[in-house]
């Protein structure tokens, strides 16, 4: 079934997932960022922290500081040096106050004297403390240490701090790395999404998603709505899909929901099983399982180049069954009445030449001789008669021995044929007898032909519920090796030329029916071709016509 060419205004699945990944990929990285650059804030205020902090001990431990926030004017001393450890240690401010608050630094020399804006309970206890706090400077990080005297009492403070002015500027800093980052993850990730699109585009074959359903829903219908079986095959030789006439072509589980089945693990005839695991080719070939006669095509699977632009890649087997049984019995009763006209036709020919014999003695006067020539005749016909009557009692293999006695007197092959036992009327079906016994006369009157004593037996023995037939010959027997292959369709005992087409039908018919009647055959070479043909007398009378069967 070939598959429509998608419209270009449909978008492709390959290319509606690379939109959708590349709109995710994006919003990802900025997710990321936004998540990073805050992260950065958080490190950075923490970091922060921590620097003011241990600049605000050490400053507080400062024999320095210590003897200076004694002194009667602190200001004059400590505000150079405060100064001086802005510029160095790259803080804001560094305050240095009283226990009552009063400033004796400040970035600001106006500030000198007047009231520290900030937290100092933990302090004045003897603890440092961080916060974040909007003094004269604006929001700041900043740190408070007590300063100790040699007694433990807490004499003065020192706050050291670095405005939120001052962080934000540095995380500015850091966002265009963030950015680069940012958009090295989208480069990547657009290029991962591209190829992505690429390896969806060549697999879906560029169709989009809802063309994808409806194709499904369209193919899944028609898988399941054919009358012919079809069945998919992988490289590994399991079967991946098949429909519901193959099912029951094949006697395969039922379609549904499953892993898919080995070859080698199924009940299959071993020439379909071949074929299937093989991978070859197949024309019209034709296969026989247990009651059915299968025409079985078979290629190879390919994506097709002109879509995906890449070579054709092997993708398994596709498999087309058609159910030929009807019309293969129909030519086995073409068969039957096709043995039974030719033994009637060599039957009329040969009465036909002793009739001008028997008219050309009365016209010569002779009429005791030609009396003599119809009685014996006669007598001959009646005896192979009375034989079949007397015992078979099947008037259709009765016919069909005397038509083949004449066929074979006629090509001059003596033909020797012996009935024993008693057969039920109706035991078994006339035109599969028919179909058994006339098949492998013709093939034993071939082969006899050929050899110099020209000679065929035929045997019909019914006895302990069976009905033996026997048909040998004088020919120059079968190859060992060749017996389990004369029974495929396209194999024969006769040799022709190829262009004949019609060899190697006969034997396949007569397996045919020997199995609808329940029988066995069985193959032997001494001397010439032995065939023995066991049928069972106790099963139901087969149907008349093709549907009972």
């Amino acid at each position: 079934m070939g598959a429509p060419r998608a419209p270009r205004r449909v978008r492709s699945l390959a290319g509606i997932l690379f939109g959708v990944q590349l709109v995710l990929i994006i919003a990802v990285c900025a997710a990321l960022s936004i998540t990073s650059y805050v992260s950065t804030s958080s490190r950075m205020r923490t970091a922060t922290a921590d620097r003011v902090l241990s600049i605000a001990e050490t400053l507080a431990h400062d024999p320095f500081v210590t003897a200076a926030v004694q002194k009667p004017d602190p200001s004059a001393t400590l505000q150079p040096y405060a100064l001086t450890v802005i510029s160095t240690a790259d803080v804001d401010f560094v305050t240095i106050m009283d226990r009552d608050r009063t400033r004796y630094t400040h970035p600001n020399p106006e500030e000198l004297g007047k009231k520290y804006i900030g937290s100092i309970d933990e302090a004045l206890e003897g603890h440092s403390q961080v916060e974040q706090y909007a003094g004269t400077l604006g929001p700041s990080v900043r740190a408070i240490a007590p300063i100790i005297d040699d007694t433990g009492a807490v004499t003065a403070m020192v706050s050291v701090g670095v405005t939120v002015r001052t962080i934000s500027i540095a995380q500015a800093a850091a966002l265009p790395q963030i950015l680069i980052v940012a958009l090295a993850a989208i480069l990547l990730g657009g290029i991962g999404a591209w190829s992505l699109s690429r390896y969806l585009n060549r697999v879906t074959l560029g169709y989009g998603p809802e063309q994808l359903r409806r194709l499904f829903a369209f193919y899944d219908s028609a898988l399941h709505s054919l009358r012919e079986g079809l069945i998919l095959t992988d490289d590994d030789g399991r079967l991946v899909l098949y429909n519901d006439q193959a099912a029951e072509l094949l006697g395969l589980p039922i379609t549904g929901t499953h892993d898919p089945l080995s070859v080698d693990d199924l009940a299959l005839p071993a020439s379909i099983r071949s074929l299937l695991s093989s991978g070859r080719d197949a024309h019209d070939e034709i296969h026989l399982t247990a009651d059915r006669v299968i025409v079985v095509n078979q290629q190879r699977a390919r994506q097709p180049a002109r879509r995906t632009r890449i070579r054709e890649e092997s993708m398994g087997t596709v498999a087309t069954l058609r159910d030929r049984t009807d019309i293969q019995e129909l030519t086995g009763e073409l068969e039957t009445m096709t043995t039974l006209s030719q033994a009637l036709r060599a039957q009329t020919h040969e009465h036909a030449n002793r009739l001008h014999t028997v008219a050309t003695l009365i016209e010569l006067g002779r009429e005791r001789e030609a009396l003599d020539f119809a009685v014996r005749d006669q007598q001959e016909s009646q005896r192979l008669t009375d034989s079949f009557v007397q015992s078979l009692d099947e008037p259709f293999i009765t016919a069909l021995m005397i038509g083949k006695a004449a066929q074979a007197h006629e090509r001059g092959i003596r033909l020797t044929i012996t009935a024993s036992g008693e057969l039920p009327p109706g035991a078994l079906d006339a035109r599969d007898l028919v179909t058994v016994t006339g098949n492998l006369l013709d093939n034993a009157l071939d082969a006899a032909a050929a050899s110099d004593e020209r000679h065929v037996w035929a045997d019909f023995s019914a006895a302990d519920g069976e009905l033996t037939i026997t048909v040998a010959d004088s020919g120059p027997g079968l190859d060992t090796g060749a017996i389990d292959t004369i029974f495929h369709l396209g194999e024969s005992t006769k040799a022709a030329p190829a262009a004949s087409g019609g060899r190697g039908y006969g034997l396949v018919l007569v397996r045919q029916a020997v199995a609808r009647l329940g029988g066995t055959l069985e193959v032997e070479s001494d001397a010439g071709a032995i065939f023995t043909v066991t049928l069972p007398l106790d099963r139901a009378p087969a149907g008349g016509g093709p549907d009972d069967r």
